[in-house]
């Protein structure tokens, strides 16, 4: 008689964090347009509890696999080099959700935002000395790299900005900011001269949205709201993004749906949000208008997904088959 093949089992991949990353992201972007008197705080805090409770399911669902997974846990959270840069979003999400609860409960927010900050920044040094370490093959590269030291650095600015840490805040901007014009340029050599990105790595594209977003964000977080010359230049770059974004959109209707169009959550919220930032600089005639432009426009986007991801689900074709 034949030994029965054994099936692959599905499961949770770190590029799953990319859910409750964009919820997060979109919370943010909530809570900026009820700072302005534009909407109601609770809608904020509603996004922010959903992003915790997927997040706290992700990450005790992923953690439950790791034993079972082929090649130990080194292999899967740390040397993959497609799904390891993704892992980052754990720290990366607590951040996030740190600064939600700041409003609410300063202490625990201000403790949680620590603890997720040393993390991000430990595990994205220590990601980025594997990358130096090892033999990196530079067609596996992706957007996603720049998660841990970029977004994470960016992030942990934002946040220590917003608990009153300062020298802090200068710091992880420093950190986002510089790892994002190295570790930016190697991704972008690659997009522009290697062969194009694998059908699932594909959507990563839009992450590029998300570093000069963050930076603007991250230094209006510094300077209490002040727009200067520094700003307005993070705003062009982010509406280079955004025009790059518009010329990929054959390109993206090409694919398939699954987590990795995630990817598009997060850096158009935080795009989203600093474009709110700079209509109630710039004051223009219906500004109001605009601003609720924005803000729905970066819900239905996000609510299409939710509700793309569930009907996957219900089809069991959204989780991934794990080796």
């Amino acid at each position: 008689m034949s030994t029965p093949t054994k099936q692959p089992q599905v499961g949770i991949t770190p590029n799953m964090f990319g859910i409750p990353y964009g919820m997060a992201g979109l919370a943010v972007c909530w809570r900026y347009a009820a700072s302005s008197g534009m909407a109601p705080a609770s809608v904020a805090d509603i996004l922010f509890l959903l992003a915790a409770a997927i997040w706290l399911v992700l990450v005790v669902s992923f953690l439950i696999q790791l034993p079972r997974r082929s090649g130990g846990w080194r292999a899967v959270t740390l040397e993959d080099p497609v799904m390891a840069p993704f892992v980052s979003l754990i720290p990366i999400v607590g951040m996030l959700l740190a600064i939600g609860l700041l409003p609410h409960a300063p202490v625990a927010g201000k403790w949680l935002l620590g603890v997720f900050a040393v993390a991000t920044t430990v595990l994205a040094g220590w990601m980025v000395g594997h990358w130096i370490a090892e033999d990196l093959d530079l067609d596996r590269l992706h957007p996603g790299y720049v998660l841990p030291a970029v977004a994470g650095g960016l992030i942990a600015s934002i946040g220590a900005a917003l608990a009153g840490w300062t020298a802090l805040a200068h710091a992880f901007m420093g950190l986002g900011v510089l790892s994002w014009l190295l570790i930016g340029s190697v991704i972008m050599a690659r997009l522009m001269f290697r062969p194009r990105l694998p059908a699932p790595l594909t959507p990563t594209l839009a992450i590029d949205v998300a570093p000069p977003a963050l930076a603007g964000l991250a230094f209006l977080a510094i300077t209490h709201g002040r727009v200067d010359v520094l700003v307005l230049a993070f705003g062009g770059f982010t509406a280079l993004a955004a025009i790059v974004q518009l010329r990929l959109i054959p390109v993206y209707r090409r694919l398939a749906f699954g987590p990795a169009f995630w990817s598009f959550a997060f850096p158009y919220a935080a795009a989203a949000t600093f474009a709110l930032h700079l209509i109630n600089y710039g004051r223009p005639a219906g500004r109001v208008v605009w601003s609720w432009v924005v803000l729905l426009a970066i819900t239905v986007l996000i609510a299409a997904l939710v509700t793309k991801t569930v009907v996957a689900l219900a089809r069991r074709t959204f989780l991934p088959r794990l080796a």
